[in-house]
C-alpha cells in the first residue's frame, strides 16, 4: 500500500540563517553545497515543487516552510508560492506553516500571513535571559528584544502562532517561568523541543544539551502547569508532546512523528530540489533524488525511504520489553543512533519513563473521561 504525500517539509534558504544560535543543527548542512551561497530556491523549483505536490498529494496538504531561516527568502517568494498553490489545487486544500525564528517579520508579513492563513511557529525559549543564552545573532547580541515584539505583534492582529521552545541545559531550569511567560503573551498553542547535540563520533554530546533526568523533571513541572489550567475538564492551552501522548492514549494515530512506529511519513526538500528522508537526516546517505529528476510519491514510497522508516523497528530487548513502548516506539531515531554510550536506546528514555511514570495516571483518567463523552456523543 501507498503511503500518501500529505505532508511536505521545504527548505527555500537552506541552512541559511540570519541568527548564530548556539544550539543550532541545521546551518553545518552549508557543507552539502558549498558553491551555492546564498542558497535561495528559484522560481522554476518552486513551480516545479507546487506544482508536483498538487498533483500527486492527499486532498488536504501541509506544507512546512523551515530553514534555516525561510524569511530570509523575502514576502514576494511566498506570494509566488500561494499563486503556483491557486493555479495547481484544482480543489485541493493546502496548509501552510512557517517556522521562524521572527526578526525579519515587520508589518508587511502580518497582513499576508493572516490572509493567506499561514500558521506561524516563532522560536522564542522564554524570558529574556532564558531566550538570549543561546539565541543570539552572528555579532554575539541577543534577538529576544525583536523575537518578543514579533510575538506580540502576531498575537495582536490575530495571526495563528504557536510558540516552538529549545529546552536546553540552561532553560531545563526554568520549566514554571517559561509556561508562565508564553501564557502571559498570549500563546495557547506551545511545542517544547528537547535539545541534545553529539559530537565527534557519538562518544560526547555537546554542552548545551540538556541532560535526560533534568528533562524528565522539566516535563513533570510542565505538565503540572498544563494541568492546573484545565477549565471543565478540558485543556485551555495547548501543549503538543502532551496532546500527541493522548493520542495514544484513546488509541489514535499521534501527530508528532516522533512517536510513531515507523519513520519516513513526509519528505524534505531542500532549496535546490533536493528530496531527503528527514529533516535530521539532510545528509549524503539519506538523500533520496531531486524533484527536477524524480517525483515526490515516488520518492515517498522508494525502497530507500522505505528502509530508513524501517530503522526504527530496530529496537533493543530493553525497548521491547519496555512498558511504555507504546507510547514513543524508541522516539526519534536522531537521538537513537547519533549517540553510542547508550547502546541504543534513546538519549532521553530516562526523561520518559519517568515523566510516564508521573503523569500515567491522569492521563488515564482524561482518556477515560473522553471515551466517555464520546460514547455518549454517538448515542444521541
Amino acid at each position: 500500500m501507498l503511503k500518501p504525500l500529505s505532508n511536505i517539509l521545504i527548505k527555500p534558504a537552506g541552512p541559511d540563517c540570519n541568527l548564530a544560535c548556539e544550539y543550532c543543527f541545521y546551518r553545518d548542512k552549508a557543507s552539502l553545497y558549498p558553491q551555492e551561497l546564498p542558497h535561495r530556491m528559484t522560481s522554476a523549483v518552486l513551480r516545479s515543487l507546487m506544482q508536483q505536490l498538487l498533483a500527486q498529494g492527499t486532498d488536504q496538504i501541509a506544507v512546512a516552510w523551515q530553514g534555516g531561516e525561510p524569511t530570509l527568502m523575502g514576502i514576494e517568494f511566498y506570494r509566488q508560492a500561494i499563486d503556483f498553490q491557486r493555479q495547481f489545487s484544482k480543489g485541493k486544500i493546502v496548509g501552510n506553516s512557517i517556522q521562524t525564528n521572527g526578526i525579519l517579520i515587520d508589518d508587511r508579513w502580518i497582513p499576508f500571513l493572516k490572509k493567506n492563513n499561514f500558521l506561524v511557529g516563532l522560536s522564542l525559549d522564554g524570558l529574556q535571559h532564558i531566550h538570549d543564552y543561546y539565541r543570539r545573532d552572528c555579532g554575539g547580541k541577543g534577538s529576544w528584544k525583536k523575537v518578543s515584539a514579533t510575538a506580540l505583534r502576531l498575537l495582536q492582529n490575530g495571526v495563528v502562532v504557536n510558540a516552538l521552545t529549545a529546552v536546553n541545559a540552561y532553560s531545563v531550569h526554568f520549566a514554571d517561568e517559561i509556561y508562565n511567560y508564553l501564557k502571559s503573551l498570549g500563546f495557547r498553542y506551545l511545542q517544547f523541543i528537547p535539545i541534545v547535540e553529539f559530537s565527534g563520533q557519538g562518544a560526547d554530546i555537546k554542552p548545551f544539551s540538556v541532560a535526560p533526568r533534568d528533562y524528565g523533571e522539566f516535563l513533570k513541572r510542565l505538565f503540572d502547569r498544563w494541568m492546573d489550567d484545565f477549565q471543565n475538564s478540558q485543556p485551555t492551552i495547548s501543549v503538543r508532546y502532551f496532546e500527541s501522548l493522548f493520542f495514544r492514549y484513546v488509541g489514535l494515530q499521534p501527530p508528532d512523528c516522533t512517536l510513531m512506529e515507523h519513520c519516513g511519513p513526509y519528505l524534505v526538500v531542500e532549496h535546490n530540489g533536493d528530496v531527503y528522508a528527514c529533516d535530521f537526516f539532510v545528509e549524503t546517505d539519506w538523500k533520496l533524488g531531486n524533484i527536477l529528476e524524480n517525483r515526490l510519491i515516488d520518492l515517498l514510497n522508494s525502497d530507500r525511504q522505505e528502509s530508513f522508516g524501517n530503522r526504527k523497528l530496530d529496537l533493543p530487548q530493553r525497548c521491547r520489553r519496555c512498558r511504555w513502548l507504546e507510547f514513543c516506539f524508541g522516539g526519534c531515531l536522531k537521538d537513537r543512533i547519533g549517540f553510542k554510550q547508550t547502546g541504543g536506546l534513546n538519549y532521553f528514555c530516562e526523561s520518559v519513563m519517568t515523566f510516564l511514570e508521573y503523569a500515567d495516571e491522569r492521563f488515564r483518567s482524561l482518556a477515560d473521561s473522553w471515551q466517555q463523552k464520546n460514547r455518549n456523543y454517538q448515542s444521541i
